[in-house]
């Protein structure tokens, strides 16, 4: 029934700074960007290699919601990497803070966590 995860929708409190953030830093290309006068909102897709996509959204007076790892709702969002290790150290070079490597117990794969501009918790998986 159910195929993939088409898309993840990120409400942001400053969108010049996460769309920067989601294009420059982790290279996502844009597929639309439609801004909604009746809404003073911006609206931004953006793709994923394997087909999926990021929706971006900002919103005025949007209220705050907790995002750490080990709150209610969702915990983060994980994408597949090659190496662990090479994208820590592009995102550190481009100013991003990077937790320690840490080995998933059950399948033995490299893993980490950073986050977004507004602090969203996003995770690189090996």
């Amino acid at each position: 029934m159910l195929k993939s995860i088409h898309h993840a929708a990120i409400i942001c409190s400053d969108y010049a700074v996460s769309k920067r953030f989601y294009t420059e830093i982790l290279k996502l290309q844009i597929v639309a960007e439609n801004y909604r006068e009746q809404r003073d909102s911006y609206k931004l897709d953006l793709q994923l290699p394997d087909g999926g996509q990021i929706e971006l959204f900002s919103f005025n007076n949007a209220p705050q919601r907790l995002s750490y790892p080990e709150a209610l709702g969702l915990r983060h969002l994980a994408f597949s990497v090659d190496s662990v290790e090479s994208v820590k150290a592009y995102l550190i070079a481009a100013g991003i803070e990077v937790e320690p490597v840490r080995v998933d117990e059950y399948t033995n794969r490299k893993y980490t966590f950073f986050s977004d501009p507004d602090g969203l918790p996003l995770e690189i998986y090996e």
